[in-house]
């Protein structure tokens, strides 16, 4: 009996963190409850039970209440999912279509999100290794929409819904097709890369691509990393901000997605004839950004085990006289996506940097 006391107990506890937090998915009741909530434990606490033997009860109860708290906020959140804006269709205060590009072999499939009022702008987002076009996209496509940029999310060669197999230099025409068809729509194109991403937008600039600002984010030179940093990124995960996804999508995808997120980096789903590590290399990072002209963005994580801060200093080296680069202090490979002041400093970036001629500094 003392243990179901605890565990109930601890359960409301959990209940009232989700809910001053702002943690809706980890949350199965309301904040009107907050009043029968803490009537219910106050008589739920064993008033004749001395500590020495509640405090094992609590202790126990700790990782069961959680489970079960995040088994009925998962049913009880089901519909919270943040992906719901990627859906094809009219959304508040933006329009998602989905549809293919037109590629020299194939197509590539694409996600393409406009604000209400048709942009002068827009960024096509290049994805990393592993993922597809909207792989945890949620907040930084939120953040360029919220300053005014038209978003494209496309899947990479291998990737996601794209049937053209990993190649290169085939893989490069993803960054150069994206680019073009925002060049038909929008007076003034961006591009987004992230690691591989990266890689490839970089090189496809250098080789002649027309884009009016360019960020990279954690793109490396080389890939140089194994096992132990792989569980080094993986200790990342546990950062206030990638905790605060709880307010965003219900447990069950969220945990759905980030092991989506760790299995990306350990055993990448890919359709290849060259694996991700030949591929980046034969971009060649450091040669690419020493023959770039549109304005540049380097963005790293100090804390990423993959593309470690040798390697981001290595890329500054051989960027190009006013390029800017930023070192995001708590942010690692796999979290600086997730990254809100660093997506929202970005996306800043990128808007001054695609505003009309005219209102430019």
């Amino acid at each position: 009996m003392l243990l179901v006391r605890a565990l109930l107990l601890v359960m409301i506890l959990y209940e009232f963190v989700a809910d001053l937090r702002g943690w809706r998915g980890l949350s199965w009741g309301h904040p009107a409850m907050r009043p029968l909530l803490a009537i219910t434990a106050l008589a739920l606490h064993p008033r004749n039970t001395s500590w020495r033997q509640r405090l094992p009860a609590l202790a126990l109860a700790v990782l069961p209440a959680l489970l079960i708290q995040a088994l009925t906020a998962g049913v009880r959140r089901r519909n919270l999912n943040p992906l719901a804006m990627f859906q094809p269709g009219v959304h508040d205060g933006y329009t998602t279509t989905r549809i293919d590009i037109p590629m020299p072999e194939g197509t590539m499939p694409a996600v393409y999100i406009v604000p209400r009022a048709c942009p002068h702008a827009a960024v096509a987002v290049l994805h990393g290794s592993g993922c597809d076009k909207t792989y945890f996209a949620w907040r930084l496509t939120g953040a360029l929409l919220d300053r005014g940029l038209g978003v494209l999310l496309v899947d990479l060669d291998g990737h996601g819904e794209n049937q053209r197999p990993q190649r290169y230099p085939q893989s490069i025409e993803c960054a150069v097709e994206a680019a073009r068809w925002l060049r038909a729509r929008h007076g003034r194109v961006g591009m987004l890369g992230i690691s591989l991403g990266g890689c490839l937008a970089a090189r496809a600039a250098a080789d002649g691509m027309v884009v009016d600002a360019l960020a990279l984010l954690e793109t490396p030179p080389q890939l140089h990393f194994d096992n132990r940093d792989r569980w080094r990124e993986a200790r990342t995960l546990l950062q206030p901000y990638v905790l605060d996804l709880l307010g965003e999508a219900s447990t069950m995808r969220l945990a759905h997605a980030v092991y989506d997120l760790v299995r990306a980096q350990r055993a990448p789903r890919i359709q290849a004839a060259i694996s991700t590590w030949e591929l980046i290399a034969a971009c060649d990072l450091c040669g690419s950004l020493a023959r770039l002209n549109p304005p540049l963005l380097l963005v790293y994580g100090e804390r990423d085990a993959i593309v470690k801060p040798a390697q981001a200093e290595e890329a500054w080296q051989a960027a190009p006289a006013g390029a800017t680069m930023w070192l995001v202090p708590d942010a690692s490979h796999l979290t600086l996506i997730l990254h809100p002041e660093a997506l929202q400093r970005m996306a800043a970036w990128m808007a001054e940097e695609l505003a009309p001629p005219p209102a430019r500094r």
